[in-house]
């Protein structure tokens, strides 16, 4: 690109610029600082008797014991088992609920009639459910990811049904006196207006997905970061279960990490 082309910045907004990367670099070295400071404090609080590393763990044993699974073959087993299943509740539950909350969106009389049966559901704990897929569905796999769809699936139909409802009408009347159809008014009005909406209930479900999976591992499983978890506690393995809940955090970290990248490409694309 030539010099011509280039555009011309000043150098206040220069140094805004810098500001701005700066304070972004100073929070994330905080945040780190932190946690390398936890972790500091944990082990040496261990080491020095202050707490019970039997009881608590300390990360140099959690270290050992992940070290433990992998030279197992066992670390990566778990870890996409509990991956695949919590990415497909969440793409079921998000797919599932915006397909839901277009259709009530469609029918206003439809919306009326499920509205209080979606307010129920929300504010039922869905884990209460789990036996009865486990019986309906059988004891595996699939019946996990049903429980950790069912758990984000009413969040995703509330948070994009509100979203429709709260796109501006002298927009949708305006598409209108030029002849919209209802479903031009929904590809060209609602869903556009409504992405930011629809990506803060991905974040939602993200979180809703995890614990959906790990509370169908802990009811029935064979595999997976859930079903670790469970096992440390039978056994009196307290490595192996913080182990476990600390690669679990890193896991649900990245996918929300996904979901917020997903969210600046659809921010910058409109």
């Amino acid at each position: 690109m030539s010099d011509k082309n280039k555009p011309d910045i000043s150098p206040e907004h220069l140094r805004y610029l810098k500001k701005v990367k700066r304070k972004k670099q100073i929070i994330l070295v905080t945040q780190i600082a932190i946690l390398a400071l936890f972790f500091a404090f944990w082990e040496l609080a261990a080491r020095i008797g202050l707490i019970d590393p039997f009881i608590s763990s300390q990360p140099t044993r959690i270290i050992n014991t992940i070290a433990d699974l992998y030279k197992n073959g066992e670390l990566f087993h778990h870890i996409i088992v509990t991956c695949v299943e919590t990415v497909m509740g969440f793409l079921f539950g998000t797919l599932i609920g915006i397909l839901i909350a277009v259709i009530l969106w469609w029918s206003e009389f439809l919306e009326k009639v499920i509205e209080p049966y979606l307010v129920v559901l929300n504010s039922l704990p869905k884990i209460a459910l789990g036996p009865i897929f486990i019986v309906w569905i059988g004891a595996g796999p699939m019946a996990i990811v049903v429980i950790a769809m069912t758990i984000s699936v009413v969040v995703t139909i509330l948070e994009v049904l509100n979203g429709f409802l709260g796109v501006d009408n002298d927009k949708i009347k305006l598409v209108k006196t030029f002849g919209a159809t209802k479903i031009q008014i929904l590809t060209k009005v609602v869903l556009p207006s409504s992405l930011p909406v629809m990506v803060n209930a991905l974040k939602v479900s993200v979180g809703l997905s995890w614990v959906g999976v790990i509370v169908g591992e802990f009811l029935v499983s064979k595999a997976g970061l859930g079903y670790l978890i469970v096992y440390g506690g039978q056994v009196f393995q307290l490595d192996l279960v913080m182990a476990s809940v600390i690669i679990l955090a890193g896991a649900a970290f990245l996918m929300y990490r996904m979901v917020a990248w997903f969210e600046k490409l659809v921010v910058k694309r409109n």
